[in-house]
């Protein structure tokens, strides 16, 4: 059986400079291969209108599911939700339950709801909102397209909330293990484990740190026995 697809669209010229590293991608991928929805395809994209909104439309007709980060805040640069409102030919405006979200929030705060935080009360019509439990901005659902924040914390806690909305499929378990080896003196016990574990995915990721040179092994699998057993294998072979 064919797992669930889906696709992310990453936003901002803060991103693309270099000024800002993305850490939503690495996150996104781990938290929907725990539940069956493989990701097969990430867009990162400056804040220009053309771009977002011919994106959405590419990544929506393409995928099950997907899921954008950035440009939903109360800057001018906060283009997003407009440009995926455009991409399915639907108004967006102020919409009032996120609106009196966001009123009481600075309310509580004591804060001025002036009229740059009502911009993030803008919806398209017809979306459904995301829960902010961080910060109470909303993200929102506009067909298979989640529009989420780019801030790291809320953008998580937004993908809480979503996660259990989505139908996966069978997913795909991982086990690592660190080895202070370097790859060319585990290549020959790690081919032969490999073929002894053909139905599992074994990934050899090196690294150097403070002139040591070793390996981070993944092995990957949707039956967890055998995961087990491939990662105790392993250990023996490469004891720590």
């Amino acid at each position: 059986m064919t797992n669930p697809t889906a696709a992310m669209i990453v936003i901002g010229d803060e991103i693309l400079s270099g000024r800002t590293r993305d850490s939503n991608m690495h996150y996104l991928a781990q938290e929907l291969t725990k539940i069956g929805v493989d990701l097969r395809e990430v867009r990162f994209i400056a804040d220009d209108p053309e771009a977002i909104t011919s994106t959405v439309k590419a990544l929506s007709a393409a995928y099950g599911s997907v899921f954008t980060s950035g440009g939903i805040g109360p800057t001018h640069d906060d283009i997003t939700a407009d440009c995926v409102a455009a991409a399915f030919g639907t108004p967006i405006g102020v919409r009032e339950d996120a609106y009196q979200l966001l009123h009481a929030h600075y309310d509580r705060q004591g804060s001025e709801f002036n009229e740059a935080r009502q911009r993030m009360a803008r919806i398209p019509d017809g979306a459904k909102l995301i829960d902010n439990p961080v910060s109470v901005a909303p993200g929102f659902i506009i067909a298979n397209v989640h529009v989420m924040a780019g801030v790291p914390a809320v953008f998580e806690a937004m993908l809480a909330s979503v996660l259990p909305t989505l139908t996966g499929g069978a997913p795909l378990l991982s086990q690592t293990l660190r080895i202070q080896r370097g790859e060319g003196e585990i290549a020959g016990p790690l081919g032969k484990l490999a073929v002894e574990y053909a139905d599992l995915s074994i990934g050899s990721y090196p690294f150097q740190k403070d002139g040591i040179y070793g390996a981070n092994i993944v092995i990957r699998g949707q039956d967890g026995a055998r995961v087990d057993a491939a990662m105790m294998r392993l250990a023996e072979l490469f004891p720590a």
